[in-house]
C-alpha cells in the first residue's frame, strides 16, 4: 500500500471519531453528565461534558459514518483508493468511544487539579482516537483489525494531534472554543 493510500484510509476511517467532539462542542449544553457531583472536593467531570453535547457527538459520528458508506464508492474512484464502509457496530463503536475518551479526559483533568479547558498535552489530542479504536476493536474486530493496520495506525497517531490542533484553532478563532487547544 502507497503513502498516499495509507494515508486516506487513516483519515476516511477515523472521521466517525473526530467529529463527534465538534458536534458536541456546537450542540451541548444543558444537564452535565456528573450532575454537578464532587469527588474529594473536585468535580467529577464539569459543566463541559453534557448528555445533550454527548449524544448529539454519536449520531453526528454514526450518521457520518453513513453517509461514508453512501458515496465511498464515489469518493474511491475519485482518489483512486480502496476506502471502507463502515459497519453499523463499527459507526456507532468509533463515535461513542471519542466521546468517551473525552469524558475519561476530562475525569483524568479533573483528578489531576486542571481546571475546564485547561491543556493537557498528548492526553488531549489523543483521548478520543484511544478509546474509538477500543470500542471499535470490542464492537466489530475483524473490521477493525482489517482496516486499521499497522501503517494507517501510525498515521493515525501522528495526524491527529495536528488535526486536533488545527479544528480547535479554527474553532477558537471563530468563537465556538475559549481556548485554541
Amino acid at each position: 500500500m502507497s503513502v498516499f493510500e495509507t494515508v486516506a484510509i487513516a483519515l476516511w476511517a477515523m472521521l466517525p471519531a473526530y467529529v463527534p467532539n465538534n458536534a458536541a462542542v456546537l450542540a451541548g449544553g444543558g444537564r452535565p453528565i456528573d450532575g454537578g457531583r464532587t469527588w474529594n472536593g473536585k468535580r467529577v467531570l464539569g459543566d463541559g461534558k453534557t448528555w445533550r453535547g454527548t449524544a448529539a457527538g454519536i449520531l453526528a459520528g454514526a450518521a457520518l459514518a453513513l453517509a461514508l458508506n453512501a458515496v465511498a464508492p464515489s469518493a474511491s474512484e475519485l482518489v483512486g483508493v480502496d476506502l471502507p464502509a463502515f459497519p453499523l457496530a463499527a459507526a456507532l463503536a468509533l463515535s461513542a468511544g471519542a466521546m468517551a475518551g473525552d469524558v475519561a479526559a476530562s475525569f483524568l483533568k479533573r483528578r489531576t487539579g486542571r481546571e475546564r479547558g485547561a491543556a493537557f498535552p498528548g492526553l488531549d489530542q489523543l483521548d478520543f482516537v484511544a478509546f474509538a479504536l477500543l470500542f471499535a476493536f470490542a464492537a466489530a474486530p475483524a473490521w477493525t483489525g482489517d482496516v486499521f493496520t499497522l501503517p494507517v495506525l501510525a498515521v493515525v497517531f501522528v495526524a491527529t494531534p495536528l488535526l486536533h490542533l488545527a479544528t480547535n484553532g479554527v474553532a477558537y478563532q471563530l468563537g465556538l472554543k475559549d481556548e485554541p487547544w
